[in-house]
């Protein structure tokens, strides 16, 4: 096999999958220009000439609830439909991004085939009990890793894998534009700002705004020169906004945004954020940060028992360290949170030390990333 014009088949689910698809596709493109692919993507694969058979909306499920019971069946079928497929078309490597649930089955029956398998983005095994490390095994020739200490959990159990840094880093600047977002968004120069970020889906907006907005009442009492940004993501303003109108009585020092997650933080002194992706991002604007979560009663004892890692938020993860502060379930309250925001204005040797962690960590994570993982494919094809 040759690898001038390789044959790539690629699977996609969500927005987020097809913009880490689309990075790694602009990256092989740029190797082999010649390079065809096809599977199941977005819009992002469709611009770099990816012929999706199915779009990546029919992936796009969250969760164990009665909308993944009703849509098993269709999944299923398609998986069916594609593993046979492939098994017929065999391409020269098969790239799964993110959607493990989906994908590892998949992989593994293709790996049985003799079709070669790469996985991008690895499921967090570090975060959760790692029964799900043998399916890999089973599953993947090679994965892909955002975070430095990923590959040697899988070098352990036999599996290849390398670091191929964060596309994040590479698209955030080392320095923060806070001047310019805060002119974007009408801020003064000098006031104190807090970022509220209670999350994207929602189920965890449900759980954790009413708290946030609470604290952002607190807050006000307590520090009227504060001023609040909320940058709320499509389709949840009619969710947020109702919550608003309820826990924050005056609503002059609070922004509410349509989107501007990336203006909010780079504009902020402080965010008080949801624990998951967007704590990273935090990071990578250098910014200190107050991490929460709630889930239902009924979930947290489970959540729980299945971590085994001390930390939740993923800056204090990759620095191994309680370099921020976590509140989980009923240590998220609005005293608590207020306390830990006002903290963080009050020390700014404690905020300007952070802040250098994380300015270390950006480095650390910035690896061109779509040239890392196509020379990581590269080696796969040349196996092959």
């Amino acid at each position: 096999m040759g690898t001038a014009a390789p044959r790539v088949a690629m699977v996609a689910g969500e927005t987020s999958g097809d913009l880490l698809a689309g990075l790694l596709l602009g990256g092989m493109k740029a190797r082999w220009p010649e390079l065809t692919a096809s599977g199941i993507g977005g819009p992002r694969m469709a611009a770099l000439g990816f012929q999706a058979h199915w779009p990546y909306e029919k992936l796009a499920v969250h969760g164990f609830n009665l909308e993944v019971l009703r849509r098993f069946r269709e999944i299923w079928g398609i998986r069916e439909q594609l593993a046979e497929r492939l098994r017929k078309e065999r391409p020269d490597v098969f790239i799964g991004v993110d959607a493990p649930d989906f994908n590892l089955g998949l992989e593994a029956r293709l790996k049985t085939a003799g079709i070669k398998t790469v996985h991008f983005v690895s499921p967090s095994i570090w975060a959760w009990r790692g029964g799900r490390i043998n399916k890999i095994h089973q599953s993947v020739d090679h994965m892909l890793c955002l975070f430095p200490f990923e590959p040697q959990l899988y070098h352990d159990k036999g599996i290849a894998a390398t670091f191929v840094g964060h596309p994040l880093a590479d698209t955030f600047p080392l320095e923060v534009p806070r001047e310019a977002a805060r002119a974007r968004l009408g801020l003064p120069v000098d006031a104190p700002v807090v970022a509220v970020l209670p999350g994207s889906r929602g189920g965890e907006i449900r759980h954790i705004a009413p708290t946030f907005l609470q604290t952002i009442a607190r807050l006000s009492q307590m520090r009227p020169d504060l001023r609040f940004v909320l940058p709320v993501v499509p389709g949840m303003r009619g969710l947020i906004d109702p919550m608003v109108a309820e826990h924050v009585p005056d609503k002059a020092r609070l922004m509410v945004l349509d989107g501007q997650s990336h203006d909010a933080l780079a504009a902020c002194d402080v965010t008080l954020i949801a624990s998951g992706t967007a704590t990273l991002e935090a990071a990578l604007f250098k910014r200190p940060m107050v991490i929460a979560y709630k889930i239902s009663a009924l979930s947290w004892p489970i959540m729980k028992r299945m971590a085994y890692l001390p930390w939740v938020g993923l800056p204090n993860i990759l620095l191994r360290d309680f370099v921020v502060p976590e509140r989980l379930q009923h240590d998220a309250n609005p005293e608590q949170l207020a306390t830990d925001v006002l903290a963080w204005l009050d020390q700014p040797a404690r905020a300007q030390s952070v802040q250098q962690r994380f300015l270390e960590l950006h480095h650390t994570l910035r690896r061109n990333t779509a040239q890392a993982a196509s020379d990581a494919i590269a080696q796969v094809l040349e196996s092959h």
